[in-house]
């Protein structure tokens, strides 16, 4: 990650911490561990929610077939001017609380996987009810559903509308993080 990163992605914290949930960008052993337990040959359609500067978008690319369709959400405009700079090919979007209707717009019946770096617990529980909604019904049954937290906060809510299948821990990452991988239930 470059100096000019890390000072955008502090500039988007110190504006909006509640929707910048870090002062610095996901470390590489974050975004490794982001990416590693997704099944990209079968992966189709992705969506990426909060994708900042792309420190996991650029994991995530390497993984990914030339067909594959990828939606980036991002509400900074400069994050998410960067990130279209970066990734022409991929599909730039301000607000995940329309995860539903975009999907639908780009002509995505369903998403074989989500990852998201939107800090939950800063948002209101409408917005992280509406959020997760719109997560667990853009996921095609038995999709994948990839997220970090700073805490074990979530793992009630998660258990409520996903099977958890592991939380794992990253220390490597300021401030450490817990990733939850997730399956969307076969029914919902």
């Amino acid at each position: 990650m470059s100096i000019t990163e890390c000072l955008l992605f502090l500039q988007g914290f110190l504006k909006n911490p509640n929707r910048v949930g870090s002062v610095l960008p996901s470390s590489r052993f974050l975004a490794a561990k982001l990416v590693q337990s997704i099944p990209w040959n079968e992966v189709q359609a992705v969506a990426e929610l909060g994708s900042g500067t792309g420190a996991v978008t650029r994991f995530m690319k390497t993984q990914l077939k030339d067909s594959t369709k990828v939606l980036l959400f991002e509400r900074d405009r400069k994050m998410r001017n960067k990130l279209r700079a970066e990734y022409p090919n991929f599909v730039g979007h301000s607000n995940a609380c329309y995860l539903l209707k975009k999907i639908k717009q780009e002509e995505i019946e369903q998403l074989d996987c989500i990852i998201s770096g939107l800090p939950f617990f800063n948002f209101s529980n409408v917005m992280r009810e509406r959020l997760l909604h719109q997560i667990m019904n853009s996921l095609k049954p038995g999709g994948t559903f990839v997220a970090y937290q700073y805490s074990l906060q979530l793992k009630k809510h998660l258990s409520d509308k996903f099977i958890i299948e592991k939380i794992e821990f990253v220390p490597f990452n300021f401030p450490p993080a817990f990733v939850y991988t997730c399956r969307r239930k076969e029914t919902l």
